[in-house]
C-alpha cells in the first residue's frame, strides 16, 4: 500500500464520524444500529481446510547451513532427516502468502507478564504474550481457522495427525505424529498424552494453566492408550465434535512426561507444590514440542528462545521450520508492547486497547514507519456480566445475595442496559469509526452474527429509572441512590461490587465510565480492581456481583468453547455456576439458551446451525444474558521486514494472533535481515543447563 493511500486511510479513520443511526428515546427494544464503515479492515481470503498443511514424507530435507556444519558434521546432532518424524507436517506453499522462506533473524516481542516457571501442565504462567504458544503444541490447532471456509470449519490436525469416529460416535481414535521428538531428542508419544490427562487434568490437586478439567472434554469422558502412537477417547455424547476445539491451545498441550514425571508426587514422592514449582524461570532448555526453546532468562529484562533442532514441521521444499532463529521477550509492560512495536524496537504486538489506535495510525502512516497496522473485523467486545447464581455459588453475604436477586429481575437488567450510553463509552476510549454499539451476545465479526436477530434497548435514562421503580427500588433516604426493598440487606443503598482486570487500561476506563453512568441511574457501584490472575480466581470462586469482561473465543468463533455461551453445565458459564455439590438455578430464558446450545453442538447441518445461532442471539439479547458495552476491531502491529503474514488475520478469534499468523512460517527476506540475534549459530543445550550448546 502506498504512503499516500495509507495516509489517506489514516486521515479518514482519525476524523471519521460515526454513522450510527440516531438512538431512539423510547424504552422499546429495537434492532441494533448499523455499525459504521471501517475502511482499514483487511479482507480475508477463505480457503478449504486441507489447503493449509498435510502430513507426508518428502524426498529430502534441509536446515540452516550452520546447523549442518556446527552440529551434524561434528556429531552433536543426527542428520535432519533422522530428527524429523516419519511423516512431518508439511505447510503448503499455496497457503503461504509469500511462499517458501529463508532462514535467519529474530522476532522481538514485549510482554507485560512475568514467567512463574515452565510447568504449563501444573498451572505455571510463562508470562503470556505468545511465549507459551511458541513453546507448546497441542493435539489440534484452531487459530488458523479464521481463513477456513465456514462449511469446512473443524480444528486442524497437529500432534494428532488424524482421527476416526466410531459408527455410533461415542469413540474417537486419534493417531499421533509418529516419530516426532521433543527438543531434547526424546520421542513424543502416547505416554506424554496420557501423563497430561491422568496426572494433570484428572488429578484434582493439579490445575493446568488454562484451567483444563475433566468437564472441559465432556462429563464422563475417558481416554486410554491403544499403542505408542494411538489414543482413544470415549464420550457419553455421540459425535461431540466441539471437544476437538478443547484439544487445541491451551487446554490440551502435553508437557514432557520424561522430565515432569521425575517431580510429580505420584512418581517421585514430592508435594504438589514442589511439582508445580520444580521448573522455575531459571531452569533453561525445558524440552518443548514448539518451534523455539527457552535458553536465557534475566529477571525483569528478557527471555530468549532459540530454534528447536527437532521441530517436526517443514515447508514443501523440505526446509525444517521455523525460519526465524530466535525469539526475544522483553519483560516490560503491556502498554509498552504497542509503543515499542510502533517504534520498531519490537516486531509484533496485538493492538487491542483502542486508547492507542490514533497515535499508532499516525505513526504507521509515515513513510519512515518501521511497522504496519493490519486491522481485522470487530471481534473485541466487552460485556457486563451479572452474577445470576442465587443459590450459593461463592457463598454470598446478605448484601451480595440481594444483588443477585436483583440481577435475576428482568426489569432491573433492562434498567441497567438502558442507562448505559454506549456511544459515550466508546468515544471515551477513542474517537472515530472504531467502536460500535454492542448490546451483548455474539460478536458482530463472527460468521454466525445476524443483526436482525440482535435486540437493542436504546439509551433512555428516564425509562431506566422508571424500570428501577417498577422493580421496587426507590431512593428512600434522599441521598441519590436507591435502597434495597422489602427489608433486604437492611434497606441500605443498593451497592454493587464491580470486578475488573486492572492489567488493561480499557477495562479500567470502561469500568469508570460505567460507574458514572450507574450513579446517574441511582446505583452505587464500587470497583474491585485486581490483576488478571486474581480477577480470574475471584470470578471462578463466584466472589463478585458484576464483572466487566472482554469476550472470550466463544463469542467470536461460536464453534469453540461453545458450552460457555450458556450455563450448560455447573462450571461452563462465566456468570452463572452452581455451588460445590449443588444445582444450577436456571431462569427460563437461560434454559432456552442451554437447549439451543445443546442442539447446536449436536448438529453438523450448517443451515440448522446458522438458524440456531439466530435464535440464541434473539433470546440472549432480549433477556439480557449479558449487558454489552462496546465493540471494536484489533490490529496486528507487525514490522514491515516480515513476510508470510496472512491478510486480515484477527488478533483474536479462535486464538491469539501469535498463533493465527503461524509464526513458524514467518521469515525475513535476506536483504532485510537485521543483526538482532544474541546467540547466533547456537542451539539449546540439555534440560536444566544454563548454557547453550556450542
Amino acid at each position: 500500500m502506498t504512503s499516500h493511500r495509507l495516509m489517506k486511510m489514516a486521515s479518514l479513520l482519525l476524523v471519521g464520524i460515526s454513522t450510527l443511526a440516531l438512538e431512539a428515546t423510547a424504552s422499546e427494544p429495537t434492532v441494533v444500529p448499523q455499525q459504521p464503515a471501517f475502511p482499514a479492515e483487511g479482507k480475508i481470503t477463505y480457503v478449504p481446510r486441507d489447503s493449509i498443511a498435510e502430513f507426508k514424507a518428502l524426498p529430502e530435507y534441509k536446515e540452516p547451513a550452520w546447523v549442518t556444519e556446527k552440529y551434524v558434521k561434528t556429531g552433536k546432532l543426527p542428520p535432519v532427516a533422522e530428527r524429523l518424524p516419519k511423516e512431518p507436517m508439511v505447510f503448503k506453499t499455496g497457503n503461504m502468502p509469500d511462499g517458501v522462506g529463508v532462514y535467519g533473524d529474530t522476532l522481538r516481542h514485549v510482554i507485560g507478564g512475568r514467567p512463574e516457571g515452565w510447568n504449563y501442565s501444573a498451572g505455571q504462567s510463562q508470562g503470556w504474550g505468545g511465549i507459551d504458544i511458541g513453546m507448546s503444541e497441542c493435539l489440534t490447532r484452531t487459530a488458523p481457522l479464521f481463513q477456513v471456509e465456514a462449511k469446512d470449519v473443524e480444528p486442524l490436525p497437529n500432534l494428532a495427525k488424524s482421527w476416526d469416529w466410531s459408527s455410533d460416535g461415542h469413540k474417537l481414535t486419534m493417531h499421533l505424529v509418529e516419530g516426532a521428538k521433543w527438543s531434547d531428542g526424546d520421542l513424543f508419544d502416547a505416554d506424554d498424552v496420557m501423563f497430561y490427562w491422568e496426572d494433570n487434568v484428572l488429578d484434582p490437586s493439579v490445575t493446568p494453566l488454562n484451567g483444563a478439567t475433566p468437564e472441559t472434554f465432556g462429563a464422563g469422558t475417558t481416554l486410554k492408550k491403544i499403542d505408542q502412537y494411538t489414543v482413544e477417547w470415549t464420550f457419553k455424547e455421540a459425535f461431540p465434535r466441539q471437544h476437538l476445539y478443547a484439544m487445541a491451545y491451551g487446554t490440551f498441550c502435553p508437557g514432557p512426561s520424561h522430565i515432569l514425571k521425575a517431580k510429580h508426587p505420584k512418581y517421585a514422592g514430592t508435594t504438589y507444590d514442589q511439582y508445580k514449582n520444580a521448573f522455575p524461570p531459571e531452569y533453561m532448555n525445558i524440552p518443548v514440542m514448539g518451534a523455539w526453546v527457552p535458553v536465557a532468562y534475566r529477571p525483569d529484562d528478557i527471555i530468549v528462545l532459540r530454534r528447536n533442532p527437532y521441530y517436526w514441521k517443514v515447508d514443501e521444499a523440505g526446509n525444517q521450520l521455523p525460519y526465524i532463529n530466535e525469539l526475544h521477550y522483553k519483560l516490560s509492560t503491556w502498554a509498552d508492547r504497542d509503543v515499542q512495536a510502533i517504534a520498531g524496537s519490537a516486531d509484533l504486538s496485538n493492538l487491542e486497547q483502542p486508547e492507542n489506535f490514533v497515535e499508532s495510525l499516525k505513526r504507521a502512516a509515515q513513510d519512515t514507519a518501521p511497522a504496519r497496522l493490519a486491522f481485522g473485523p470487530r471481534l473485541i467486545g466487552y460485556n457486563l456480566h451479572m452474577n445470576f447464581s442465587a443459590n450459593g455459588w461463592g457463598e454470598p453475604d446478605e448484601r451480595a445475595q440481594a444483588v443477585r436477586e436483583l440481577n435475576r429481575n428482568e426489569d432491573f437488567r433492562k434498567a441497567v442496559t438502558m442507562a448505559v450510553d454506549r456511544k459515550k463509552l466508546g468515544e471515551a476510549l477513542v474517537k472515530g469509526p472504531f467502536t460500535a454499539i454492542y448490546p451483548g451476545g455474539l460478536s458482530s465479526g463472527t460468521s454466525f452474527y445476524d443483526r436482525e436477530s440482535t435486540v437493542y434497548y436504546p439509551f433512555d435514562l428516564d425509562g431506566a429509572k422508571a424500570l428501577l421503580e417498577k422493580a421496587g427500588l426507590k431512593d428512600t433516604d434522599g441521598n441519590g441512590f436507591v435502597n434495597f426493598a422489602d427489608g433486604k440487606a437492611g434497606g441500605k443503598d443498593v451497592e454493587i461490587v464491580l470486578l475488573i482486570d486492572n492489567s488493561y487500561a480499557t477495562d479500567r476506563n470502561l469500568a469508570e465510565g460505567l460507574i458514572g453512568q450507574m450513579e446517574k441511574l441511582g446505583l452505587r457501584v464500587v470497583l474491585n480492581s485486581l490483576d488478571g490472575k486474581q480477577r480470574d480466581a475471584t470470578n471462578y470462586a463466584g466472589k463478585f456481583d458484576w464483572m466487566v469482561h472482554r469476550n472470550a473465543a466463544e463469542y467470536a468463533s461460536v464453534v469453540q468453547n461453545t458450552p460457555q455461551l450458556a450455563a450448560a453445565g455447573p462450571r461452563t458459564s462465566w456468570h452463572h455456576r452452581a455451588p460445590e455439590g449443588g444445582q444450577l438455578d436456571l431462569m427460563p430464558f437461560e434454559q432456552e439458551l442451554v437447549d439451543i446450545i445443546n442442539k447446536f453442538i449436536a448438529t453438523n447441518d450448517n443451515a440448522e446451525r446458522a438458524n440456531l445461532m439466530k435464535q440464541y442471539q434473539k433470546v440472549a439479547t432480549t433477556n439480557l444474558d449479558t449487558v454489552g458495552l462496546t465493540e471494536y476491531p484489533g490490529a496486528l502491529i507487525i514490522n514491515k521486514r516480515f513476510a508470510n503474514v496472512p491478510t486480515g488475520a484477527p488478533i483474536f478469534m479462535f486464538n491469539w494472533a501469535e498463533d493465527t499468523i503461524m509464526r513458524e512460517r514467518l521469515f525475513v527476506p535476506a536483504d532485510k535481515q537485521g543483526d538482532f540475534e544474541l546467540f547466533a549459530e547456537q542451539l539449546p543445550g540439555k534440560p536444566g543447563e544454563k548454557s547453550l550448546s556450542n
